[in-house]
Parts: C-alpha cells; structure tokens; sequence
C-alpha cells in the first residue's frame, strides 16, 4: 500500500469516507470530518471555498492527487473532494502522504539519502 489514496478504498469499505460537494461541506459543518482532500487539479474558487471552511471549522485540509485519481480510488466518478470521518484513516493518509512527498521530493533533486 505505498500509494497513499489506497489509503480511500479502505475508508470508503469502512464507511468512513463522503465525497461530493455537498455531502463533504455538510461533513464540515457537523465538525464530522476528520480530513478533507481536494484534488490538486480543482478550481481556484472551490480550493478557496474549502480552505475558508476548513480553516473556520478547525479540520485540516491537503490538496492531492488529481480529481480522477480521487474518483479512481473511491470507485466513483471523478472527485474534487472527499473528507475522510474517522480520526485513525485520516492520521494514517497524513502519515502515507508525509512520506510520500518525502520519496518524491528524493526522487525529484536527485539526491540520495545515506544509506541505501
């Protein structure tokens, strides 16, 4: 599982996982999310949107994977954003993309870390 939307398939079998617009802002709302995630390739004016509510309801929010990605790992049609309800799926896609972005950023300038 060293994807870290695998990371969705999981919570969505758990029934931890709401995607859509509407059904992500009414997760927020109740202070049920626990993680929002929107896709890298989302419009200015939703990426905005959920960046106000987020920051005013105290959830964090990452912006990763694009909407097709997203869609392909939740078995649903392209997604701008799902939010993850439950505490310990959204520590552990932190966790994934945390060391996720640490691989890529290895592999992106070409620098070798010591020791493998």
């Amino acid at each position: 599982m060293n994807n870290p939307l695998n990371v969705l398939g999981l919570a969505l079998r758990a029934g931890k996982l709401v995607s859509g617009d509407e059904a992500v802002m009414k997760a927020v709302r109740r202070k049920e999310a626990r993680l929002v995630v929107i896709a890298s390739d989302a419009s200015d004016g939703t990426l905005k949107k959920y960046r106000d509510k987020c920051h005013y309801y105290d959830i964090p929010l990452v912006q990763f994977g694009t909407r097709a990605e997203l869609g392909h790992h939740t078995g649903k049609a392209e997604r701008v954003v799902i939010a993850l309800t439950d505490a310990g799926f959204s520590e552990l896609l932190r966790k994934k993309l945390q060391t996720y972005s640490e691989v890529t950023n290895i592999e992106q300038t070409g620098q070798q870390t010591p020791g493998l």
